[in-house]
């Protein structure tokens, strides 16, 4: 069996050494009284973390493997403290999972751009291309394209005419770009899909009319969009992803869907064509939308439920069709009753 590796060398770059210091000040606390002659190489599971690394909890499930580990440092919540291990520096974070992932991104940060055009790539020569975009093999970029400073276009990426792309932008291998306006500190992962043509057609009595998508795909900044993710691009209008928010993997947006700020968006969920989410909406896996909806800011979407009328801001809904979180597992609770009832009724029968 191979033994689990954190930031696996062959796939990861790292950095440091780093000090204590160093790595307080990362996760925005204060290093006095931390010790200032210790030194860090990396980070790591609390089970195979070593002296050298540093490790995290945010789970009591794993309160075990705290007291066997041999992490130097561990991040975790104040009320445990006292469960570190002596030989562990403990570094209280109010949000734990925050301070590893800053840690983590200190030893193992992004790869950046590494600035030219592989001899394989196509290129049309209108195309914008600052000096310091790295542009991999086999690449297309097309006529009008801009791409700014710092970005990166992957192997086998094809970028369509006119598409405009902000800096430190990443489009990752094998994936599909036309129509659209993307905007700066993007990444889409490999195989996605945006600015194809939507679902839209009319039913007529000679057959399907293909109606013109006529509209955009505007990215806005600090996006990021998951592997084999689809956004169509608008009919009329454009389709908007808002700045800040997140697409899982296998996420589907229709044409003339509009995203707020901060939205996530789960892996399987697939929205329907001119359905607006306010800012900070949260849609768990594979729920699904009916078109022309609105959903209020702040709403959470359960997993699998089925949107079929607009949710109001803030609300919680789960279920198919979906529903407020409370009236559903009322529901649930009384159909429970009812079973019972009949399974009693069953094995009990009354005598006449």
């Amino acid at each position: 069996m191979i033994a689990p590796v954190a930031g696996d060398p062959r796939f990861f770059r790292r950095q440091g050494p780093f000090s204590l210091a160093r790595l307080a000040e990362v996760m925005r606390l204060s290093a006095e009284g931390l010790p200032t002659d210790a030194c860090f190489t990396g980070v790591a599971p609390l089970q195979t973390a070593g002296p050298t690394e540093v490790s995290f909890l945010t789970n009591r499930r794993y309160m075990a493997a705290l007291s066997g580990t041999r992490a130097g440092a561990v991040i975790l919540d104040a009320a445990l403290v006292n469960q570190v291990p002596a030989t562990a520096v403990a570094l209280v974070a109010t949000s734990p999972y925050a301070a590893w992932a800053r840690v983590a991104g200190l030893f193992h940060p992004r790869e950046a751009a590494s600035p030219g055009i592989h001899a394989s790539a196509v290129v049309d020569p209108t195309a914008m291309i600052d000096d310091s975009v790295e542009i991999g093999p086999l690449a297309v970029i097309g006529a009008g394209a801009r791409i700014g400073a710092r970005s990166s276009i992957g192997p086998l990426v094809s970028i369509g005419p006119g598409v405009e792309i902000g800096e430190d932008t990443r489009i990752s291998a094998s994936c599909t770009i036309s129509h659209s306006l993307i905007g700066n500190r993007v990444f889409i992962l490999p195989g996605a899909r945006l600015g194809q043509e939507g679902f839209g057609f009319e039913v007529t009595p000679e057959g399907f009319i293909t109606v013109p998508q006529l509209g955009r795909v505007i990215i806005e900044d600090d996006v990021e969009i998951g592997a084999n993710s689809m956004v169509d691009r608008g009919s009329s209008q454009d389709t908007v992803i808002g700045a800040g928010s997140r697409l899982d993997n296998s996420v589907q947006i229709a044409h003339n869907v509009r995203l707020g700020r901060g939205c996530v968006i789960v892996a399987q969920v697939g929205i329907s064509g001119s359905t607006i989410l306010d800012d900070h909406v949260t849609v768990a896996g594979q729920a699904g939308f009916a078109g022309h909806l609105h959903i209020g800011r702040g709403a959470k979407i359960g997993a699998q439920a089925g949107v079929m009328a607009d949710v109001a801001a803030r609300a919680e809904v789960v279920g198919s069709p979906a529903e407020p979180v409370r009236e559903f597992f009322r529901q649930v609770a009384y159909l429970r009753r009812l079973m019972r009832r009949d399974d009693a009724a069953k094995h009990h029968p009354s005598v006449d």
